[in-house]
């Protein structure tokens, strides 16, 4: 059954979580003072990153959601007091509004124009706020890109709940085998496979394949291959 759509995770895959660190550490005041910390802006980034999924998958086991601008406020304050800067309201405040215009990966404009321009419909599934994806999508330049950005608060449950994956054949009524999806989240490429989707791992950083339940059937080291690909399915 060929592929006839394109869905993609947004943070990590689309979108670069670690710019909005690299992005302050280049400001004026991050090297300087007591509080100087430019050096050590990829250990927040991979702290706040990290803390971030795993509030995640520790509220969907619970059962007490909150969308996932809150899960991301608490992610980095967890960040910053590790690094001993949980009193620096100031960089609390700059990171968060470069969280909110998150740069694009180079990859990105360039594989979705293929991918439309081959007649795939594509779309965005993400842990995101509706609020969080739409100023993402508009701040990259990606307006016009998706046909849909659904959210995991149409299911009122993070990733990897399958009743989030079942979210992209309400939204595009195309069943799981017709539609190729992509992350860069192992752990979601993964389950996203079990589900049924014909997944594609992106694999940024050359990581080994979680062993989990499911694996993605495919997996490459960037953007640039998919189009191919995703024509051959």
């Amino acid at each position: 059954m060929p592929v006839r759509a394109c869905v993609f995770d947004a943070y990590g895959t689309l979108f670069d979580v670690a710019g909005a660190a690299r992005i302050a550490a280049t400001e004026s005041g991050s090297e300087s003072g007591a509080g100087a910390w430019a050096n050590r802006w990829p250990q927040i980034a991979q702290d706040w990153r990290r803390k971030q999924l795993e509030y995640t998958w520790i509220r969907a086991s619970a059962g007490v959601h909150a969308d996932f601008w809150q899960v991301t406020e608490d992610a980095l304050d967890w960040a910053l007091e590790a690094a001993g800067l949980d009193g620096n309201a100031a960089l609390r405040d700059r990171l968060l509004a470069l969280y909110r215009d998150l740069p694009a990966y180079p990859d990105v404009g360039a594989t979705l124009a293929a991918l439309r321009g081959a007649g795939l419909r594509c779309a965005i599934l993400s842990n995101g706020s509706p609020a969080m994806l739409e100023r993402a999508v508009a701040s990259a330049g990606l307006d016009g890109a998706f046909e849909a950005v659904i959210s995991v608060e149409e299911a009122g449950v993070f990733k990897p709940d399958p009743r989030v994956y079942a979210l992209i054949e309400r939204r595009l009524s195309r069943p799981p085998a017709q539609v190729a999806f992509v992350s860069a989240n192992g752990w979601d490429a993964c389950a996203a496979a079990g589900f049924g989707l014909r997944t594609i791992w992106l694999n940024r950083g050359g990581a080994p394949v979680d062993r989990l339940h499911a694996r993605p059937a495919h997996v490459l080291p960037d953007l640039a291959p998919l189009p191919d690909l995703v024509r051959s399915l």
